[in-house]
């Protein structure tokens, strides 16, 4: 069953969400405003998404006897974060919808296969080279230079699995840390700010883009996103185009988000695909409570078959992270006016670990003249 031949979902239907975190907590949340129930399958006994959800299942990815009675249970299924192993969502795909389609993580899921097929489209990314030794790392630094950033192919988020690489560093001891056999090493680049799309196609071919959003990283980690980035508009429609080329390329159904870098160059500022992500995202988290649609919502209707929605922003937005023991800040925030306070019912709060996040929209500032 294919994209083009899904049928469409109507209230009282099922959805099956793969992941019990944060995003699939929020996914559950928005189906139930629209009427749709959720089962949500994960190993994680303490997943927050568990908690809004009458049917779950918490079993290993592997578990194929399991994985058949979710799916006899569902009428779609999606997942909340890119690592479900293919396997996996093949298994489901034999027996229901899985959207976006499970084939679309081969892509994802490795940074070299999505860095190619990016740059196989005609979009700008930093110099990269694949990279299986220490030997064809030295071979890949000569060619690229340095400082560059060498990451694992495969499984790695928020700062994990990478590490930058300078003059003078040993090349043998960073390639052992990093504890695996196929890598890639990218150009490190001097951006001006890091931005990112989250963008929404339906399967008839339909594609709405939110606000291009801009990022605040620490410790690798997102801790602020402001909508809009503060861009040219002509730069904001490229960055927009870029996304929406993307999620063609792909047959993509659902929401995806394509971070992306702001250069410099002497022809006016560019921007540079950095990775995508083809699910709901952090950086998105402000459509909660900035936009007419939430990114959640925009996600559950492409999947159900559903129209999308138009996505209105209400005004500037700022999204903070609460990350480990800012989850101790929740009252403080609960007072300031303006502020809507979201914590993800996690267990006890651990450095990076995201605990909760927090939405301010400010009104529009009146247009001069």
């Amino acid at each position: 069953m294919t994209a083009s031949n899904l049928t469409k979902l109507k209230p009282g239907d099922t959805i099956g969400i793969l992941g019990g975190g944060q995003l699939g907590r929020m996914l559950a949340m928005a189906a139930a405003r629209l009427g749709l129930k959720c089962q949500v399958f994960s190993p994680e006994p303490d997943s927050p998404a568990f908690d809004v959800v009458l049917n779950a299942v918490c079993a290993e990815y592997a578990d194929v006897e399991r994985l058949e009675m979710f799916a006899a249970d569902v009428d779609v299924v999606t997942y909340e974060f890119e690592n479900v192993p293919a396997a996996t969502a093949m298994v489901l795909a034999a027996h229901k919808p899985v959207l976006p389609a499970y084939k679309i993580l081969e892509t994802t899921q490795d940074r070299l296969i999505e860095k190619d097929f990016v740059a196989r489209l005609g979009i700008g990314t930093a110099d990269y080279a694949d990279v299986s030794s220490p030997e064809t790392l030295r071979s890949a630094i000569e060619r690229i230079g340095l400082p560059a950033v060498i990451k694992t192919r495969r499984f790695g988020y928020d700062g994990k699995g990478q590490a930058i690489i300078r003059e003078g560093d040993d090349i043998d001891r960073i390639w052992h840390e990093l504890g695996t056999k196929s890598a890639i090493l990218e150009a490190f680049i001097p951006f001006e700010r890091e931005i990112s799309v989250v963008a929404a196609r339906s399967a008839d071919g339909n594609v709405e883009c939110y606000d291009v959003t801009e990022n605040e990283h620490r410790d690798h980690i997102l801790k602020i996103s402001r909508a809009p980035a503060d861009i040219p508009e002509a730069l904001a429609g490229q960055a927009c185009a870029i996304a929406e080329k993307i999620a063609i390329a792909l047959d993509y159904v659902g929401v995806l988000a394509v971070e992306m870098f702001v250069v410099a160059n002497g022809k006016g500022p560019q921007v540079l695909v950095n990775e995508i992500a083809p699910r709901v995202h952090n950086s998105g988290h402000w459509t909660l409570d900035g936009a007419s649609i939430s990114q959640f919502e925009q996600h559950i209707r492409a999947i159900a078959g559903w129209p999308l929605g138009k996505p209105v922003r209400h005004g500037p937005v700022t999204m903070t992270n609460l990350i480990g023991d800012d989850i101790h800040d929740y009252e403080r925030w609960l007072t300031v006016p303006g502020a809507t306070v979201h914590l993800y019912g996690k267990g006890a709060p651990r450095p990076g670990r995201k605990m909760g996040h927090v939405t301010q929209v400010m009104p529009e500032r009146p247009k001069n003249g």
